[in-house]
């Protein structure tokens, strides 16, 4: 090491890059029917309003889904929700609504048309608004005189007027100009009166431009406001004093922008129009500004500006369809599609194995996904979802725990108490033996916010909240650390001697109980023997074990089977297996990596191993009082050996 006399600043290095890393929970995993989003496509969820942007809120088809994942982000961070392939449709941008004055636009001789980004009838309320630089304003009378550009045939006004709600055009001759639609943004007044941007509420007919199209006749059509025009007084203005008013239609969309976009440039904003997304219509759900309709052109920051691209990477909604475009090089000025078409195929019960399975089974590969959890959602009443869950995922991984619930079936839809009881334990009893999996006894009534009503909804998610709240080693369960959140009731409430079979046949009963809340009560896993793996906090302990230190033995391969590798493996893993012991996690360990298991055979054969013994903590399932009366003058010590 260096030396200084002098104050300094040594400089040395530590290589800490073998050191095991602590234990810590990864996140949970879950599959199942949502309204919206990518399908089979692990997409990592970190809240109930992460989960509500990404999928879409809760339906009557598929709430005991949602909530299930709901459910596990009230207690974590960290859930990967896959949405399964249901046989949806995708909502197309087939029907495309024109403003009716055509211009010619420079920037570019074809737009693509949109979709919706992803299957299913949510995308039915989706519409996209667009605009060119030339469409973003549009006089309709211009100061000065009518706006040459939008007028044909030296048509002109008889009689331009304005009160404080409405205005009135009556015309003659052949006149085309911009159609004034309800819903558009109309800037009126001049420099002596000033001017506001007032929301088209009524037309006199349902397309101005027509009625200014109709010939010799004098046409009168006006237009009415959401709000008043605040000007003073009222004005009846003849052609001769056209240069006191002038009339702009603006893009409806201006406000969100506050400018037009730049020349060969593109504002697009994407409208929930009924209120299907949102719950009000017309909300903008995102808007992309400025984008430029040149291939390969790029922002002031460098990234792509070209607007495919910036859609296809950032759009929650939209995308480019796949074939079709619209416009010419003659372009109608503001163009809007609506989405349409959209189905949704199936429901969370009437989903089949195959379309779950293929969701599911993105979660498969261990090394591309790190969890902890599987979450089981809706359950069915033959199991057959459980039993894929458990073979599938949790036993072929052996690096997680899968949470299930018995049907809505068993124990919701069953009015006596011990045919709940029956059929909790009948469908623990369909699903196949494996320490990898933990059930529950059934369903909590809970409040849906997002529909104003109650639902019945499987505990699986908060099972796997609570196991996520604890280390490993722990048991999630009773008092101090099995509460169950956002509960109204239970739909299978058992009673001790129903906890009893229930706890026999590896179903961990939840329980309520008056002023001590509703809590799990068991920590069995399905093992179906008794051994230490019957128990879900030896289960994680091994498993979190495991995963570490196979992590930390990475670092080994292919360096050299010798003393000097066999002893560093054991200095790095006894400090882990200590720190576990020093949290009550194990009782004793032992790490052998000298040559009594790297024998010379073993050696050739381009191995390394190591045996780990662990003798894990044991959770207090039972507790036994003995209460014991004694005559006074009895002496304590006298009879405290002899009771049992």
């Amino acid at each position: 090491m260096a030396f200084s006399v002098s104050p300094s600043v040594i400089v040395r290095e530590v290589d800490a890059s073998q050191t095991v890393p602590g234990v810590a929970t990864a996140p949970a995993a879950m599959a199942g029917i949502f309204k919206w989003g990518p399908v089979n496509d692990p997409i990592l969820i970190t809240s109930e309003n992460d989960l509500v942007d990404r999928f879409g809120k809760p339906t009557d088809d598929n709430y005991e889904t949602f909530f299930v994942a709901s459910d596990y982000l009230s207690y974590a961070n960290a859930l990967y929700v896959v949405r399964a392939d249901d046989a949806s449709t995708t909502a197309s941008g087939t029907t495309l609504v024109y403003d009716a004055n055509s211009v010619i636009v420079p920037e570019s001789s074809t737009y693509a048309a949109f979709d919706a980004k992803y299957p299913g009838a949510l995308g039915n309320s989706i519409e996209v608004s667009w605009c060119t630089n030339s469409a973003y304003s549009i006089s309709v009378v211009a100061v000065g005189g009518i706006d040459e550009n939008a007028v044909s045939n030296s048509a002109v006004f008889q009689t331009i007027a304005f009160n404080s709600t409405a205005v009135s055009f009556e015309v003659a001759n052949t006149v085309s100009l911009p159609a004034v639609n309800v819903g558009d943004v109309i800037v009126i007044g001049n420099a002596s009166i000033g001017y506001q941007e007032l929301v088209v509420a009524t037309a006199s007919v349902a397309d101005i431009d027509e009625v200014f199209g109709s010939g010799n006749t004098a046409v009168t059509a006006t237009v009415g406001f959401t709000q008043a025009i605040g000007f003073t007084g009222r004005y009846t203005l003849a052609e001769t004093d056209l240069s006191k008013l002038s009339m702009t239609k603006r893009w409806q969309h201006n406000a969100i922008f506050g400018t037009a976009p730049s020349a060969n440039h593109l504002h697009i904003a994407v409208i929930d129009k009924d209120g299907g997304i949102t719950g009000t219509p017309n909300t903008v759900l995102e808007a992309f500004d400025n984008l430029s309709t040149t291939a390969g052109a790029t922002n002031a920051q460098g990234a792509t500006n070209y607007y495919p691209i910036v859609i296809e990477n950032s759009s929650s909604w939209i995308k480019l369809a796949n074939s079709s475009v619209i416009g010419t090089a003659t372009q109608t000025v503001n163009k809007y599609e609506n989405m349409v078409a959209g189905t949704d195929a199936k429901t969370e019960s009437s989903a089949t194995l195959g379309s779950l399975a293929f969701a599911w089974d993105t979660l498969k590969n261990a090394n591309e996904i790190d969890i902890a959890f599987v979450l089981q959602g809706k359950g069915d009443d033959n199991a057959t979802r459980a039993n894929y869950i458990v073979a599938n995922l949790a036993d072929y991984r052996k690096d997680c725990v899968a949470f299930l619930s018995p049907s809505k079936e068993a124990v919701v839809d069953e009015l006596k108490t011990n045919s709940k009881l029956d059929n909790a334990i009948a469908y623990r009893n369909k699903v196949q033996n494996s320490s990898y999996w933990f059930m529950d006894s059934g369903y909590k009534y809970r409040y849906d916010k997002f529909n104003d009503k109650y639902r019945w909804t499987p505990l699986n998610g908060d099972m796997a909240g609570l196991a996520s709240r604890v280390d490993a080693w722990e048991s999630p369960a009773g008092y101090r650390k099995g509460i169950i959140k956002n509960i109204v009731k239970l739909a299978f409430n058992p009673s001790k001697p129903q906890r009893d079979q229930l706890y026999s046949a590896d179903v961990n009963p939840v329980m309520s109980q008056t002023g001590r809340g509703i809590v799990l009560f068991g920590d069995k896993t399905g093992l179906g023997t008794a051994s230490a793996f019957d128990r879900l906090n030896v289960r994680r302990l091994f498993i979190a074990v495991e995963k570490t230190i196979a992590t930390a033995a990475e670092s080994f391969l292919f360096e050299f089977n010798d003393d000097f590798s066999q002893t560093q493996f054991k200095n790095i893993v006894d400090p882990f297996l200590r720190d576990i012991q020093g949290r009550r996690g194990i009782i004793d360990f032992r790490v052998v990596s000298d040559s009594t298991v790297n024998t010379a055979e073993v050696i050739d054969q381009n191995k390394f191993r190591a045996s780990i013994f662990i003798k894990p903590a044991r959770s207090i399932n039972t507790i036994e009082l003995t209460f014991v009366a004694t005559r006074t003058g009895v002496e304590f010590d006298e009879i405290v050996g002899q009771l049992a």
